[in-house]
């Protein structure tokens, strides 16, 4: 089992449940794979926030088990649904917008992104009008990186939400500490500093990928990649490297400010 499964367990949970003997965990087994159909039953019909809710009662009695991988991506699958969706849960609510309203102004009251918004409530355009309602995430979104394990985990106030698949700095050259990301641009510009080069936005040769998210210590960030299948080592120059597909869907959910902790 990968060591993100141990510190999920503790980051998500107040505790670690064991497991006393195979023929326990063999039992458990059985019944978790009955109590995985049975969820999977309510996702089809569309109840996908009862589904979450009992996927995360069903990890919370898995500790040790093999079928905890397949509840976590669950719960993490429905996590990024539910968010991007107008469904309504604990971490949101239902807004009515007020005359001078603009998204802008919405995603700084409530410490999101004018994307994260927009994608939640289906809109095509930035245009709002008052009166409208609105779903808002209501969220203080954190990121941690094990550069030991090259994840990073996106926190939603306090507890995992999302896992990732990451590349880190070679010869442990990520720095380790507490920053925020300061600066967010979409289809980044690389300039190549050993060459005195700018490598155009969407190049096959512009190691920066689709987005950058830079942090408050000098050309360090959080960006995209040309190559997917270094994604799991310690390679980079430095900064956080993620697939396309995976980094913009975080650059849309975090706001400038956001927490981000690296620890070895």
């Amino acid at each position: 089992m990968s060591k993100v499964v141990p510190i999920l367990i503790c980051l998500l949970l107040a505790g670690c449940a064991r497991v006393s003997s195979d023929k326990a965990e063999a039992e458990k087994l059985v019944s978790a794979s009955g109590e995985i159909a049975k969820i999977q039953a309510l996702e089809k019909k569309g109840d996908e926030l009862t589904a979450r809710r009992m996927y995360k009662s069903l990890f919370s009695r898995l500790s040790g088990v093999k079928d905890i991988e397949i509840v976590r991506e669950k719960i993490e699958d429905l996590n990024i649904k539910i968010l991007f969706s107008k469904m309504i849960d604990d971490k949101s609510i239902l807004y009515k917008v007020k005359r001078g309203d603009s998204l802008g102004k919405i995603a700084k009251e409530f410490n999101t992104t004018t994307e994260l918004i927009k994608k939640a409530n289906s809109l095509k355009s930035s245009v709002i009008y008052a009166k409208q309602k609105l779903k808002v995430p209501k969220i203080k979104f954190s990121v941690l990186v094990d550069k030991s394990d090259n994840t990073l985990f996106l926190k939603a106030d306090g507890e995992v939400f999302k896992t990732y698949v990451v590349s880190t700095g070679k010869n442990n050259s990520t720095p380790v500490g507490d920053f925020k990301i300061v600066t967010k641009i979409k289809n980044p510009a690389w300039f190549r500093k050993d060459v005195g080069a700018v490598v155009s936005p969407g190049s096959a040769d512009n190691i920066l990928g689709t987005r950058w998210m830079g942090l408050d210590i000098q050309g360090y960030g959080i960006h995209g990649t040309v190559a997917p299948d270094d994604l799991g080592k310690q390679i980079t120059a430095g900064c956080i490297r993620m697939d396309n597909k995976d980094v913009e869907e975080l650059f849309s959910i975090l706001p400038r400010g956001t927490e981000v902790k690296i620890i070895n």
